[in-house]
């Protein structure tokens, strides 16, 4: 018998492009709700607690109802929110983040998918800390910039309709302004900092793909290491990864610019170490909607169900 996956909030962005990427393939039976039954709380328990794996896709509050609707001990939950990325009893879903941590994925039942900018931010700043090349205690800024479908369907109909209650003509906006992002208490805890980042969010006119940047001046760190330093602890980091790429010094050194979409519609993630020996800019490219979202999604997913982990994923 095939698993069975149930998509709670389908019709949503992240919703929508982990049902494409599931209905495509003959090892999982999809199951989804009534569309005109889609708020009616005991249908959705009914067919969460049939599923061998519940993937949400949902805001918050409505996460964390759909979990404690879950009374089957054996059914697996993958939250794409927000709500559980910090909380205990909760395995973090970036199996890429430490060796350790496709074991931890397959052996529980309640995963939280990482957030879109945490993920670069975790995959350019944990192996320094881990190596020692950057202290805990380090004052860090990220500076980022996403596609408008990473705000959802509000943004997206800002974006995109022009007969939208709150159309814009914005080419490019920074947001977040008041320093109080629900993404900097991810990024700390996983990157393994002693303090919260200052976090600098932008969203461009372009449907998805994200670059995300953490500058660093490296005369100013202990032991003042070199960019070759950074890159190897970063290439040593994700040897051997599918969908994790650390280009190359000679490769970023011919560049002259780097735009955010060319990983669109994969699950891969390019690191980048641009700069000289006295400054760096770490850079991290995916998609917000692929490594970001859905991609991830599938990835948890496959691992949980101890299917093999690059099915329906493209690197």
């Amino acid at each position: 018998m095939l698993p069975k996956v149930f998509i709670d909030g389908e019709a949503g962005t992240t919703g929508l492009q982990i049902a494409d990427r599931l209905r495509q393939r003959s090892d999982l039976d999809v199951i989804s709700i009534d569309p005109a039954m889609r708020k009616d709380v005991d249908e959705r328990a009914r067919l969460m607690n049939m599923a061998d794996a519940v993937i949400l896709c949902l805001p918050d509050d409505a996460a964390r109802l759909g979990v404690s609707l879950v009374t089957n001990k054996n059914t697996i939950i993958i939250d794409a929110s927000t709500a559980h990325r910090t909380a205990a009893g909760w395995t973090y879903g970036f199996p890429e983040m430490d060796k350790g941590q496709r074991a931890a994925i397959r052996a529980s039942t309640r995963i939280s998918n990482p957030g879109c900018y945490p993920t670069g931010v975790i995959a350019l700043v944990r192996p320094l800390v881990a190596r020692g090349l950057l202290p805990v205690s380090h004052p860090l800024t990220v500076n980022a910039v996403s596609g408008y479908t990473g705000g959802g369907n509000a943004m997206i109909a800002e974006f995109e309709n022009g007969d939208a209650p709150n159309p814009t003509r914005d080419n490019y906006r920074i947001y977040g302004l008041s320093q109080k992002h629900k993404h900097p208490p991810e990024m700390m805890r996983y990157s393994r900092l002693a303090n919260l980042p200052v976090f600098a969010p932008a969203v461009g006119r372009f449907a998805q793909g994200m670059i995300v940047e953490v500058p660093l001046a490296l005369w100013a760190l202990p032991g003042k290491p070199k960019r070759a330093a950074l890159h190897e602890a970063l290439a040593h980091a994700y040897e051997g990864e599918r969908f994790v790429r650390v280009v190359p010094l000679t490769e970023s050194d011919r560049l002259t610019g780097l735009e955010p979409e060319a990983c669109n519609d994969t699950n891969r993630l390019e690191l980048y170490v641009f700069g000289s020996d006295d400054q760096a800019r770490l850079v991290a490219r995916l998609d917000n909607l692929g490594k970001g979202a859905s991609g991830a999604a599938v990835q948890n997913l496959n691992i949980a169900l101890g299917l093999d982990e690059w099915t329906g994923l493209e690197a």
